[in-house]
């Protein structure tokens, strides 16, 4: 006797990293605009991830680009302060 074919279930999508959380991370790291960009990106980005239901990755790397942005403005400003003091 034949086995009865048995059902199986899809395999579930494999997730794949955001790319505006790529993005995020290199023009975090890359001060253009000051590092604005970074930081408006890695937003945008963790946005994305969270309504993804698991189909993307790249939190981290959002988390990067929001974190370096935020570090070239303070770097912004500090230099700012310095050369108007001095």
């Amino acid at each position: 006797m034949s086995k009865p074919l048995e059902a199986h279930a899809p395999a579930p999508p494999v997730p794949r990293t955001n790319r505006v959380a790529i993005a995020a991370l290199i023009l975090g790291i890359i001060p253009i605009f000051g590092g604005l960009l970074g930081i408006i990106l890695g937003f945008v980005a963790r946005g994305q991830i969270a309504k993804s239901r698991g189909t993307q990755t790249g939190i981290g790397l959002a988390n990067a680009g929001i974190v370096f942005g935020f570090a070239w403005i303070i770097v912004g400003v500090v230099i700012a302060a310095v050369a108007a003091l001095g």
